[in-house]
């Protein structure tokens, strides 16, 4: 029989707010951390505005040893060994002893381009031929899975220790992963997440293709405007998100906090083919992975009450939300409740999955449902599929009882979770 499996740990680092306490504060306030990047300016990028979390040395000093930080550069790492971190603390779970680790305890943490400053850092040493002098960390700061590497070894665990890396789908992928390693009974516990480097190497590239947004650089936190007829394109955001899944019968056990329950999902591609390509998704792909994922969660199209879209405040916003209409056959007042988080944070990228199903989680668990920002001119193409009413502006003090989340990534890759509230006496 297969175990059911529900989320016990939360941890974020977003552009706003550093901290569970914090991003649900901003997320309920509809709070911005989309700010002037004065980087990107100099370096003359179109769109000079970026979504990056506010650290600081005496919290990373928290989470990194004096010895560890030395010669260290890689945001990326930094954001997904916080997050995890946090959300390991919040579960109440411990860390292993020195001589053996978790056995049934794993990570599955996604990561893009990491430790991309700290690898040109090693590019110009070897170019000076001053090799001897890359660090001892240079390799763990520039691997994919160094955040993976990092986490594993700061908790102790013994079980599957993985990267994932699927685009802009990644975070959202992490999670449906430690999902069936749960479900299948081959992990007790398992902490998922993802993380995203931050800064103009990694943005550059997105600047260049011309799908971030230029015209807001004199009104940073107006950027990013998911589903707006004056949406000009996303805001290149970082950060991490983490989330520690757990089978129920183990979180009932030791007497866990129980945030909400996974029901199921699904991943797929388009294959780009068809409408799909490279950077645009499949429409047939992406309403496929729709109803699988009701269909493996067992969950009817007309029991679903709220969305967490991907919606990057590019073109392809009127095109997501026909695909939702088309998937859950369900339109106009019909249509569930509708909100992304990209309004308040940029698109995180890699990480974007993660923060957005922290900000999901926490929408289930503390019945409330954050605003759209940035959106008070809805594209009529939305508007002409579903109603208005249906895209909040304002926080609603209201219960979910069940929440379907989805990321869509370039490479035509897509990843979509079912995600119930749960009852304490649905046992």
């Amino acid at each position: 029989m297969a175990n059911r499996v529900v989320i016990t740990g939360l941890g974020v680092v977003a552009p706003n707010g550093v901290g569970l306490q914090a991003f649900e504060s901003a997320i309920r306030g509809g709070k911005s951390g989309i700010r002037f990047d004065e980087e990107l300016k100099r370096l003359q990028f179109s769109c000079q505005i970026s979504g990056k979390p506010q650290l600081n040395d005496a919290l990373i000093a928290q989470y990194f040893s004096t010895l560890e930080l030395r010669n260290f550069n890689s945001n990326g790492i930094i954001y997904g060994v916080i997050a995890g971190m946090d959300a390991w603390k919040d579960s109440g779970l411990p860390v292993a002893e020195a001589n053996e680790p978790f056995w049934d305890y794993g990570l599955v943490f996604g990561s893009g381009t990491s430790g991309i400053d700290r690898f040109r850092e090693a590019i110009y040493d070897i170019d000076e031929l001053k090799v001897r002098r890359l660090g001892s960390t240079v390799v763990l700061q520039t691997m994919n899975s160094g955040v993976s590497a990092y986490l594993s070894g700061k908790l102790g665990l013994g079980n599957q220790v993985s990267t994932n890396s699927s685009a802009c789908s990644t975070g959202t992928e992490s999670l449906l992963m430690a999902y069936e390693r749960i479900k299948n009974g081959y992990a007790d516990v398992v902490l998922s997440g993802a993380t995203s480097d931050s800064g103009p190497y990694i943005w550059g590239g997105f600047d260049a293709m011309k799908v971030c947004t230029y015209k807001s650089n004199d009104d940073p936190e107006r950027g990013s405007r998911p589903m707006s007829s004056t949406a000009a394109g996303f805001v290149p955001g970082s950060g991490a998100g983490a989330l520690v899944v757990e089978s129920l019968d183990h979180a009932l056990k030791r007497g866990a906090r129980i945030y909400a329950e996974i029901l199921g999902g699904h991943v797929n591609s388009g294959g780009q083919r068809g409408k799909g390509t490279m950077t645009a998704p499949s429409p047939i792909a992406v309403q496929r992975c729709i109803r699988q994922a009701l269909q493996h969660a067992n969950v009817l199209a007309t029991q679903v009450n709220l969305i967490n879209a991907h919606l990057t405040a590019t073109s392809m916003d009127s095109l997501e939300i026909r695909n939702w209409v088309e998937a859950l056959e369900r339109s106009g007042d019909d249509f569930p409740t509708i909100n992304t988080l990209k309004g308040m944070t940029g698109h995180c990228l890699t990480a974007a999955g993660s923060i957005e199903c922290v900000a999901a989680v926490l929408q289930l668990h503390g019945n409330f449902i954050f605003p759209n920002i940035n959106c008070e001119d809805l594209h009529p193409e939305i508007t002409n599929l579903i109603a208005s009413k249906r895209i909040p502006q304002k926080t609603l003090e209201q219960r979910s009882d069940i929440l379907i989340k989805a990321s869509f990534g370039f490479g035509d890759v897509n990843a979509c979770l079912v995600l119930k509230k749960y009852n304490e006496n649905d046992v």
